[in-house]
């Protein structure tokens, strides 16, 4: 579904422009849940944020190719009617902006974008509906859709919304960054339930961005990914998670 060549990015700091991404190869297929891990600084956010377009982020090297197409340069809102999502670590509030209309208008403006026979517009009726059947999945009340976005939200609740989006656009290729961070084991319970739905309806590719083994024990990866450095040093199995467990990242870079 995805793949990354060569890719190098840099971002400004107040020293000059700074290498993160160093020469970065990577394949994900379609209908894999494959995880990234890694130390701190070793480039994983960068990466998510390049795959959907933050224009903090300077490719000077490399593409990213999606279903056949060269998507290195792409627009955010471009590349997510393309069908690319990302979850945020920390999603920021939109005082004024309501869920259910928020939603709404991005589902639909997904739709459009579609040609004619795969255009799934939907009146008010129909989407609440829909919207109500996704948030059900999970277990988020109903007066919660009519709050403002995140806006007082705890963090728990802020990572259900971000999937809870993912439910209700349906991309194809789902970037989750650091989803796990903060939750407590129910949270985490119902979240991974979202996304393994998500992964049931076919075709659909997620890349779990993460720190800690936990996530994996219900959302299972086909693959995990090693970076360091602003590279991936090595691809494995999900048994790998269990030796990061059992030896951390000591014993990839002595290798």
């Amino acid at each position: 579904m995805i793949e990354i060549k060569n890719l190098h990015v840099e971002i400004e700091t107040d020293e000059g422009m700074k290498p993160i991404l160093k020469g970065l190869n990577l394949k994900l297929d379609a209908g894999e849940v494959h995880a990234l891990m890694g130390p701190n600084g070793s480039g994983k956010s960068t990466l998510a944020g390049v795959l959907m377009g933050d224009p903090r982020y300077k490719i000077t090297q490399g593409s990213v190719i999606f279903n056949g197409e060269d998507i290195t340069e792409m627009p955010v809102d471009e590349k997510a009617k393309k069908g690319i999502f990302l979850s945020f670590q920390n999603p920021i509030a939109v005082p004024g902006v309501n869920i259910r209309s928020f939603l709404r208008q991005a589902y639909n403006s997904i739709a459009e974008s579609k040609s004619p026979k795969e255009k799934e517009k939907m009146s008010v009726l129909e989407f609440n509906e829909f919207l109500m059947q996704q948030a059900n999945l999970l277990k988020i009340p109903s007066e919660f859709l009519d709050r403002y976005l995140n806006e007082g939200f705890s963090g728990g609740e802020k990572k259900k919304f971000e999937i809870l989006q993912l439910m209700v656009l349906n991309p194809e290729l789902a970037i989750l960054d650091e989803t796990d961070s903060g939750l407590d084991i129910d949270a985490l319970r119902v979240i991974s339930e979202g996304v393994n739905k998500f992964m049931q309806k076919g075709g659909k590719t997620v890349l779990i961005i993460t720190h800690y083994k936990r996530i994996l024990g219900y959302i299972k990866p086909s693959r995990v990914s090693i970076m360091l450095d602003g590279k991936i040093a090595t691809t494995g199995a999900g048994e790998l998670v269990d030796q990061l467990e059992e030896k951390g990242y000591g014993w990839i870079q002595e290798d």
